[in-house]
């Protein structure tokens, strides 16, 4: 998707290649005709050829004395022929000629002295050499009338030119390696018509030489030979190696323009080899032998213990622990209690009196609590006026603090933001493939159907309609060209349009263009084409058409950025095209970029309403995914509603308990159980509005998970709370306020324990810095808290009026009509769920030979769990995001399908000082850097891209700047009068060199001339005569400060190789932060203190992954941490039952690793919220049922696990397991994936684990190893109940 907006940045540089050809070959315009040795064979020029190009004059005489007004440019283009009286075969014309048409050439070669050396030579040589008649060998020649001598003469029209081939080849090995780094391409690559791997020296010097390349005014043979042939001897003259220096001031060529200088290619160290034991993986192997060993130890203690007590105890059925627990109803001393067990005993005594005090007056005063919890619920609900939701991708997903962030900021504030994309991806799947036959006899080219001229009519049909889309905003008309790109603006308007269309000039007419000859030889957009995709730079392609490739916005159009599904470099293969639109991006300006929204919007609409049965059409635009995620959200309140209403009314139901049908409107609880979930949500709103109010934003993460957790939290209490009193007896002369205090009493210090310990680990988990579950965190921690208090409160008090209206025999609901007469108190009853678990399931669950099978099978899981933790994936693929039925599911399809370029990075370097020497060697990438500054090093990551991730060169504004600023070069001019800066496109004898054309004025500018021409390189536009103007590359790739006075910060931009999954855009980003440290060590020796980061866009969604292993450890360990102490101190200092509850936790996160791992969920910010909230779900499945095992006062740990389970499982099978259960299922059926994969599945996973542990596991383990009776509690607990008939429950 963001391919455009790196190739805009491209294609803005490589235009200017596209002169090099050009000039290269003008300069061929000079040539003469047959000769004698030692003689001329031409002199001055005759005739015009075509447009600018003219003819040479036929002259068979010796060479001529050259005016002194030519000693100049001699001494500064061929000072090899300055001697004697310095007798040439060309006149002053011909040497301006030459020195105009080597313009670009210069520029762009000139980056390795010894590559230019060895091409001027070529053609001075060719053009005044006073031996020419040696080697040149004139062909064709045609009679021409001079209009201005009157005299007849004779034009040249075709030649022979002999070249050595030593020399031709030492030319191209001088030059091979030559960079564009505008482009970060070979300067070649355009020089030979061909892609520059196929280039070699011959067919580089046959396309300069050849007239079918639209430059040349006639045809030159080149002839190949070291020997003499025809009696003619071949120019051969002595050549510089690129890793040669000319002379004593000028250095060889660098590393990066000459691979021979670089010493052999840097090798990209080994990957880290597999962590293997016995051939095997390492983790898979140690957790087998591991298992395999618990099994061992475990079953042999076992065994031992029932050996044991086969020989000491009559009955075999006696608990393995019958002789060291400690049983209350014993007669036997049971000794004195430690001071920690009187501790616990006096804080759990403290808890129970509290609650049991406050639960008596909330039913005793109902209407003034009620009316209370309400004003509370609007005072904090009311802040929701205030309310925020955050949207923007970037503040979901990165910390405002983070490095990512932070340097995105910089960018955007130094260099402006990257371009906005609208995209297309068209494919036309009932076309059929065609074969393009060039010549009679040539060589079929297969074209894919997307390429067909009539399906290409109809996508340019398409693509103009586009640019004609209207939208409106604020009575403003809002059309593409008011918002797109247009990087050579004011001088050329046109849109960038990245589409193979512009290669036709987005024209119907030249697409359609087509001609042939009397050979039987024709070319159409077929031959056009095939041109383009070698040269998209190029003014006038080599057929008989002689058409531009270059794009209508001045910039080529590179094949790979707008055709997709080829294969190698065989673009006529592609079974798809891309069209993009980069619009202008606004940073800090809302007029505009609604504007841009806006017309944005209106294209979304036109391309889902575009009917076209011949094209299919995947696309985007950049709104597209914060639009579809808001429809996502939008789309999915129907399922979450379906979900809670399930939910709400299995509660409602559940909660009552119907002894007969006709007293089924008396005993349900569909009132209470509705109001309970009204203090759920109320919970929910209350945690909303207090952070609204203080301006902290919500997120969709909030409002989807939020409520869920909640309502597993509150439901369980609610569940626990009823069902206690529903199996309660009220003891004699108990009021009502009482038993509901009294059992408040002992069902609220387990409450407590629960929601403090997920209070405070979500809070504590608020510590992260990612956004998403920083923002989680929170929010649920105050929900929690929130919704325990309000049902310590307002739903006792419900609870109590509840009962009186059932003692009244009052209908539910209606609560006004009466089913008959009123009756002293509710009878208690033991629902079916709860005669399950105590008659069936805890007996049988506790039996000696089923707990070894539930713990061997527990470890076995664990065991499985350990051992692929580490090969859970990190990241998140974004078509996840998206609902099923997007248009951007299409769109990431394709896009993955058919991408075929890597997005932009850009290398920013913040404080340099760049007018000394020493500075700039440290940073530019020609002649004379150093081999380790900024360029160099880039440049060495993209030799092993495989490992770097970084794909080419580095673009070098100030290599450019340097070979801009030559004055050998016509660039750098200013208005002899004013000072001003005179574009080397504009002919005025006023205009004169920015430098002296001496010793001096050939080295780089320093100090306060570095800074005086380096704007006037940025503002200045490429053009024929100049193609190293930096406005379109770099008039964003230079910060001034104080005034322009010095430069600011700066970026050098590359791009990474192709990434498609997560794990490539998070190795990507590492890599390229890795360079950018080891070039910020190099650049800070000494007392310097200079900074390089990398920055690309993705970078801001990607960092979170970079610590997302550690930053899950951190917040589950810390989860876990506070949940131990809360346990710990709650249950009454127990800690070894704290222990036994963290570490069932613990199991239970491990296996969530577990079944990501297996059902191919991976771990990012969506996951780490929910293994958070699963962290605080799994204390209700364990908290409850811990505690009850510890304050159970049966004989043994097998009875007192058989208790706990019996009396606490009912409800926290029904309260979590059933309630979540129902609301679960219906989440699979979401359109949404992040539903499906993060929501669904993970939540089924939470509570079936939780459940399965909670309520299998816990108990086993208990019952094994649980802690032993308080003797402190045990007494009280006896003094409590004594005389009782609670005394013979408990005791007896």
């Amino acid at each position: 998707m963001r391919m455009a907006r790196w190739a805009v940045s491209w294609s803005r540089g490589c235009r200017r290649l596209c002169g090099l050809s050009l000039a290269v070959v003008c300069c061929l315009g000079f040539l003469p005709g047959r000769v004698f040795s030692d003689s001329c064979i031409w002199y001055g020029e005759c005739g015009i050829a075509f447009g600018d190009k003219r003819y040479n004059c036929e002259y068979n005489g010796p060479p001529l004395p050259l005016p002194k007004d030519g000693y100049d440019l001699v001494q500064e283009l061929c000072p090899g022929f300055f001697f004697d009286n310095v007798s040439l075969c060309c006149d002053v014309q011909q040497l301006q000629t030459l020195k105009n048409n080597m313009q670009l050439p210069l520029q762009f070669l000139s980056r390795c002295p010894s590559c230019y050396y060895n091409l001027i030579n070529l053609f001075c040589e060719l053009s005044c050499s006073p031996h020419q008649s040696e080697f040149l060998n004139v062909t064709q020649t045609q009679p021409y009338y001079d209009p201005v001598t009157k005299e007849n003469k004779t034009s040249i029209t075709e030649l022979q030119y002999y070249v050595g081939e030593t020399f031709a080849n030492a030319m191209y090995n001088a030059c091979k390696d030559v960079e564009a780094p505008s482009s970060n391409d070979k300067a070649l690559g355009l020089l030979c018509g061909k892609d520059v791997k196929e280039c070699n020296a011959t067919i580089w010097i046959q396309y300069m030489f050849s007239k079918d390349n639209g430059q040349t005014p006639f045809n030159m043979i080149p002839v190949f030979t070291d020997i003499s042939i025809h009696g003619m001897i071949p120019m051969n003259n002595a050549t510089k190696g690129c890793n040669e220096s000319l002379d004593d001031v000028t250095g060889p060529c660098s590393c990066q323009d000459c691979s021979v200088v670089c010493g052999p290619k840097p090798q990209p160290p080994p990957p880290p080899a597999p962590w293997l034991l016995l051939g095997l993986d390492a983790m898979y192997v140690i957790m087998w032998i591991s298992y395999t060993g618990f099994l061992l130890l475990f079953f042999a203690v076992v065994f031992g213990v029932w050996c044991y007590r086969k020989r000491h105890f009559t009955s075999e059925y006696t608990p393995i622990d019958s002789n060291i627990a400690y049983s209350v109803n014993s007669r036997q001393h049971i000794g004195e209690a430690s001071w920690s067990e009187r501790l616990g005993e006096r804080f759990e005594n403290a808890l129970r009196v509290t609650f049991t005090s406050w639960g008596a007056f909330c039913v005793r005063n109902p209407r003034p609590v009620i009316v209370f919890s309400l004003v509370f619920i609007a005072m904090c609900s009311s802040g929701l006026v205030y309310v925020k939701i955050t949207t923007n991708p970037v503040d979901l997903w990165s910390s405002p603090n983070s490095q990512a962030r932070k340097e995105k900021e910089y960018f955007d504030t130094h260099f402006g933001p990257f371009f906005r994309t609208e995209q297309l991806i068209i494919q036309a799947p009932d076309t059929k493939p065609h074969i393009y036959s060039p010549y009679p006899l040539g060589s079929p080219v297969p074209f894919g159907p997307p390429l067909n001229k009539e399906i290409l009519h109809q996508v340019l049909d398409l693509q103009n309609a586009i640019e004609n889309i209207t939208a409106f905003y604020k009575n403003d008309t809002i059309m593409l060209k008011d918002i797109c790109l247009a990087p050579l603006s004011p001088y050329n308007n046109n849109c960038t349009i990245l589409s193979v269309l512009n290669y036709f000039q987005n024209s119907h007419s030249v697409l359609d263009h087509w001609t042939g000859d009397e050979f039987f030889v024709y070319a159409d957009y077929h031959s056009h084409f095939l041109y383009c995709v070698r040269a998209p730079a190029s003014l006038n392609d080599t057929t008989l058409l002689h058409d531009p490739c270059l794009g209508t916005f001045g910039g080529p159009v590179f094949p790979w950025l707008v055709m997709g599904g080829y294969d190698d470099e065989n673009y006529n293969n592609a079974t798809a095209l891309v069209i993009t639109f980069p619009v202008t991006n606004y940073y800090n300006d809302t007029e505009k970029l609604m504007k841009a929204l806006a017309w944005e919007k209106e294209f979304i609409n036109f391309v889902k309403n575009y009917d076209n049965p011949n094209l299919t059409i995947a696309f985007s635009a950049e709104r597209s995914i914060e639009d579809e995620i808001n429809r996502e959200s939008n789309s999915d309140v129907r399922t979450v509603v379906i979900s809670y209403v399930v939910m709400f009314v299995y509660i409602s139901i559940a909660l009552g308990h119907i002894k007969s049908a006709k007293r089924f409107l008396v005993d349900s609880k569909i009132s209470l159980g509705i109001a309970g979930i009204l203090i759920v949500l109320s919970s929910v709103a209350c945690s909303l509005g207090i952070f609204s109010y203080f301006g902290v934003s919500l997120t969709l993460i909030v409002i989807e998970v939020i409520p869920f957790l909640v309502l597993a939290v509150g439901v369980d209490n609610i569940f626990i709370i009823v069902q206690t009193f529903q199996r309660d007896e009220r003891l004699q002369g108990e009021t009502l306020d009482k038993q509901i205090g009294r059992i408040l009493g002992d069902v609220a210090p387990s409450m407590l324990l629960s929601s403090f310990s997920e209070t405070v680990a979500f809070f504590l988990g608020s510590l992260s810095t990612m956004p998403a579950v920083r923002t989680f965190s929170l929010f649920a921690a105050v929900a929690v808290f929130i919704d325990f208090l309000l049902q310590i409160t307002c739903f006792v008090s419900l609870l109590g009026l509840d009962i009186k209206r059932q003692e009244k025999n009052r209908y539910d609901i209606l609560c006004c009509v009466k089913g008959g007469e009123e009756i002293s108190n509710v009878q208690h009853s033991e629902s079916v769920l709860f005669l399950f678990f105590k008659d069936i399931y805890s007996p049988f669950l506790l039996k000696d030979w089923v707990r070894p099978i539930v713990i061997s099978l527990f470890v076995g899981v664990l065991s499985f769990s350990i051992a692929v933790i580490n090969k859970v994936e990190i990241g998140l693929d974004q078509s996840l995001s998206m609902p099923d039925d997007s248009f951007m599911m299409d769109y990431f399809h394709s896009l993955s399908k058919y991408l075929h370029a890597g997005p932009p990075v850009y290398f920013v370097l913040e404080g340099h000082n760049y007018t000394t020497l020493d500075g700039q060697n440290s940073v530019c990438g020609g002649m004379g850097c150093d081999n380790n500054s900024l360029v160099q090093q880039v440049f060495e990551a993209a030799e092993i891209s495989n490992y770097t991730r970084v794909g080419y060169a580095p673009s070098s504004w100030i290599d450019d700047y340097f070979d801009w600023v030559k004055p050998q070069s016509s660039c750098c001019r200013i208005y002899n009068t004013t000072g001003q800066f005179c574009n080397a496109s504009v002919i005025d004898p006023s205009c004169v060199r920015c430098r002296p054309l001496t010793p001096e004025g050939k080295q780089r500018p320093q100090g306060e001339d570095f800074m005086k021409f380096l704007p006037m390189f940025l503002s200045d536009n490429p053009n024929p005569k100049c193609g190293k103007g930096g406005h379109a590359a770099y008039s964003s790739a230079v910060n001034f400060i104080h005034n322009n006075s010095e430069v600011g910060a700066t970026y050098f931009m590359t791009y990474h190789t192709v990434l498609k999954t997560s794990a490539d855009f998070i190795d990507a980003m590492k890599k390229a932060r890795m360079i950018a440290d080891n070039i910020t060590a190099t650049l800070s020796v000494g007392e310097k203190n200079y900074r390089v980061f990398p920055y690309s866009l993705f970078y801001v969604f990607y960092e979170q992954y970079l610590t997302i292993v550690k930053d899950t450890i951190l917040n589950l360990g810390v989860s876990l941490g506070s949940i131990f102490l809360v346990t710990m101190v709650l249950l009454g200092f127990e800690v070894w039952a704290a222990i036994v509850v963290s570490l069932t936790i613990a199991m239970i996160l491990a296996n969530m690793f577990g079944v990501m791992w297996l059902w191919g969920i991976s771990l990012n910010a969506v996951s780490l919220v929910n293994l958070v909230m699963s962290c605080g779900i799994s204390v209700e499945f364990c908290s409850h049922v811990t505690r009850a095992f510890t304050i159970s006062t049966k004989a043994t740990r097998v009875e007192r696990a058989e208790e706990a389970l019996s009396h606490m499982g009912s409800s926290v099978f029904s309260g979590i397991t059933l309630t979540k259960f129902g609301g679960i299922v219906v989440l699979a059926f979401s359109k949404s994936q992040i539903f499906q994969i993060f929501y669904f599945r993970m939540y089924l996973a939470m509570v079936l684990l939780g459940a399965t542990h909670g309520l299998i596991f816990l108990p086993v383990l208990l019952s094994y190893i649980g802690p032993s009776v308080n003797k402190a509690k045990a007494r009280a607990a006896q003094e409590r109940n004594k005389g009782t008939e609670r005394e013979k429950l408990l005791f007896f």
